[in-house]
């Protein structure tokens, strides 16, 4: 939470004010942060989920289950890093194709150059 502290200053007040209590007064103001009650909340979330998930998986299967345990495991965690991956568009998924062919046929002509060039040399030196 932030704390506001909000200063306010009299007009001019009397001899006899300046007396009883200052000319400046202090209010405190508590804004509430939507944006971090909402961190919070995540936060206390994603703890209760890691508790639960650590007393699931502090559970010893049976020794015949565990295979499919694991690969059950395996299948929900794929499946959570597939939903975070941010896929390109179609234009974006064409340029790297092409990308992807050039950089192919570049080093298909380098190799080929190679492979002649060794040829060559060994027929040179063996012929």
């Amino acid at each position: 939470m932030a704390k506001i502290t909000r200063i306010k200053a009299s007009d001019g007040p009397s001899k006899k004010e300046e007396a009883d209590e200052p000319a400046i007064t202090r209010k405190k103001v508590i804004v509430k942060d939507k944006k971090s009650e909402k961190a919070k909340r995540k936060d206390k979330k994603a703890a209760e989920k890691r508790v639960t998930t650590e007393k699931r998986t502090n559970k010893n299967p049976f020794i015949l289950f565990r295979p499919f345990v694991y690969l059950g495991r395996y299948i929900r965690d794929s499946w959570r890093e597939l939903r975070q991956v941010r896929w390109p568009n179609r234009k974006a998924t064409w340029k790297m194709v092409l990308a992807v062919l050039v950089y192919t046929a570049i080093f298909v002509i380098f190799i080929s150059l190679l492979d002649l060039f060794f040829t060559w040399l060994f027929n040179l030196i063996l012929g």
